[in-house]
């Protein structure tokens, strides 16, 4: 962050505006998966050392955006603040590059450990529904506290192990808050976005293995 962008309020204290503040947590998320992402390629490198692994695609959630959305039938620049969301842009949007203009944004709506996850893509509708927004994941049914009360770790491996999935965490505890049981129905909340025309539906990926850091 440049100097610049800083208000200064004593001779020892500088304050980040709001806006500088979440653009600057936002580099910091996206530099930390760049830095997993290289991480990972390591690994298989030593296993697999002819393998290519090529980002497709890459996405912030919980941002806040300046965006030109129809408010009262003027178009405005507004900000877009996304918190369990994420950009749904429609076919044809300016702001989408070009490879993706003609079928819209990429929206990854991840699943459980032991369910799915999906690919849709956003729609021309989304702009007037929900400021081209759609889902990022199924949400949580109940707390970490009551996943905890209700699940053990070692239970949910074994379980999820039964039906071919692999699970490799350091986290006994990280396990059983993200039990399957612990989201709510990622099929039902995806067929609900697809339906409202929010985003609409392009892929099922089911789990084989889950590394949780």
């Amino acid at each position: 962050m440049e100097l610049s962008s800083l208000v200064r309020k004593s001779d020892y204290e500088w304050w980040i505006p709001p806006m500088g503040t979440m653009r600057a947590g936002i580099n910091c998320a996206l530099a930390n998966r760049q830095i997993i992402t290289h991480l990972v390629r390591q690994a298989f490198a030593t296993v697999l050392p002819q393998a290519s692994l090529t980002l497709l695609y890459d996405v912030s959630h919980n941002t806040c955006k300046l965006e030109s959305h129809p408010c009262n039938g003027d178009a405005k620049s507004v900000f877009i603040h996304r918190k369990g969301a994420t950009r749904a842009l429609g076919p044809g949007h300016p702001d989408l590059p070009s490879g993706l203009r003609d079928v819209g944004q990429p929206v990854l709506v991840g699943g459980t450990m032991g369910t799915a996850s999906y690919v849709l893509v956003g729609t021309g509708d989304g702009e007037r529904l929900s400021f081209s927004s759609s889902c990022h994941g199924a949400g949580r049914a109940m707390s970490r506290h009551q996943a905890l009360r209700t699940w053990k770790g070692r239970q949910v491996i074994d379980e999820l192990a039964a039906r071919g999935i692999i699970v490799r965490s350091p986290s006994s505890r990280g396990v059983a808050e993200e039990a399957p049981g612990a989201y709510k129905d990622v099929g039902a909340v995806v067929d609900a976005a697809d339906a409202a025309g929010l985003s609409r539906k392009v892929v099922k990926l089911v789990p084989l293995v889950c590394v949780k850091g």
